[in-house]
């Protein structure tokens, strides 16, 4: 039982150091520096969501990559939703930010939660992208058309036309229990989003 411990405490603590920006260090699946785009340093946020802890996430409906649509009321009383937008296929800190969500897939199987991952591309962009970086585990949605209607629709959608980098964690009744907008030039910090998961 202790060793079990330790190494679940040792499986996290590597899990975090990955989310810390050590994936190409280590050769995980991360396209090559020649096929990403560095956007430069941007304003860490430009939008102003007035979203909050206790409201109903807006429901929505968006196409998928790997066909047909996603609805976010489909989990209602089946599982946790947690939302996470990334503002553009194709580059740096979003091509390393989801394939780290699969090294952590057994966490969110552990607390019954379903991530959907979301960006302003297209299908065809979002199949490119993805096939670079490696099987994602989560359902990929574009949010291209109406251009980023759900992102505006949480609050997210910057002046260029990208979505902020957000988490919105959703529990089984639609309710959104936590939500970061982040700095867009960094990555959430994982074990953040897993206290908020222990927590549903």
């Amino acid at each position: 039982m202790i060793q079990q411990k330790r190494l679940a405490t040792a499986a996290f603590f590597f899990v975090s150091f990955l989310f810390a920006g050590f994936l190409p260090v280590l050769g995980a699946s991360v396209p090559a520096d020649s096929s990403i785009y560095d956007p430069g340093h941007l304003a860490p946020i430009d939008s102003s969501t007035s979203l909050k802890v206790g409201d109903l996430a807006p429901d929505f409906s968006l196409p998928i990559l790997s066909g047909g649509s996603i609805t976010l009321s489909q989990y209602r009383n089946r599982k946790n939703v947690v939302l996470s937008f990334v503002p553009a296929a194709w580059t740096p800190v979003c091509s390393q930010q989801w394939p780290g969500y699969n090294i952590t897939k057994d966490l969110f199987d552990r607390y019954n939660t379903q991530l959907i991952g979301i960006t302003v591309d297209n299908i065809p962009t979002l199949y490119s992208w993805t096939r670079e970086m490696g099987r994602l585990w989560f359902p990929v949605a574009s949010d291209f058309w109406p251009h980023g209607a759900v992102a505006k629709k949480y609050g997210i959608l910057r002046s260029n036309g990208v979505s902020e980098r957000a988490l919105f964690v959703i529990d089984k009744k639609g309710i959104i229990r936590y939500l970061d907008v982040h700095d867009i030039n960094s990555m959430p910090k994982l074990e953040n989003l897993i206290d908020e998961l222990k927590k549903l």
